[in-house]
């Protein structure tokens, strides 16, 4: 056995280190500082925050859903869950990339400036990417473009070629697969 073989943790450990990225839900009361608390919780531990949403979910009930998106490692992850459960407003905590995955949609909206072939081809690419005009000059259009983030990403990037000015992203809203709520 060589000294590098011999220093490695064995592969479970290895992959129970990797950082891999969830998709939480958390379904809270919609009340003044609630949100700030959730928020608190990650950046009193130093747990980074990839993507935030939320809405009130149930009017009567008062009930607000917070999407977060995080990462790290499996076990950070966990503790992440456990904390969330024991904050006073927090109802339900779901980790709906481990329940099997879940419907992520996003929106964006693209401002793009451009004239002549270009401008073409931002039409043409929008068109693709079943982008909506919604704004639009002589010298620029603002997109409307909705779908997974990675689709996002991609049409940013192209526009980024043709003349990208700026981007507002709404950040992902996710729900889970089936009937389970």
């Amino acid at each position: 056995m060589s000294d590098l073989t011999k220093q490695m943790p064995p592969p479970s450990v290895l992959r129970s280190q990797e950082i891999v990225s969830r998709t939480l839900s958390v379904v809270v009361d919609n009340e003044p500082g609630v949100l700030a608390r959730v928020i608190g919780l990650f950046a009193g531990r130093g747990y980074n925050i990839d993507s935030l949403t939320v809405t009130e979910v149930e009017h009567e009930k008062r009930l607000s859903r917070i999407t977060v998106i995080t990462s790290g490692t499996p076990a950070v992850l966990q503790q992440i869950k456990h904390q969330l459960e024991r904050l006073v407003p927090v109802h339900r905590v779901r980790d709906l990339t481990e329940e099997g995955g879940s419907i992520e949609r996003e929106l964006a909206l693209v401002k793009v400036a451009g004239k002549g072939d270009k401008r073409i081809e931002a039409l043409r690419l929008a068109e693709i990417f079943r982008a909506k005009v919604v704004d639009t000059s002589i010298e620029h259009f603002v997109f409307e473009v909705t779908g997974k983030p990675s689709k996002i990403e991609t049409f940013i990037q192209l526009m980024s070629e043709l003349g990208l000015v700026e981007v507002s992203r709404t950040g992902i809203a996710a729900i889970g697969r089936g009937a389970v709520g």
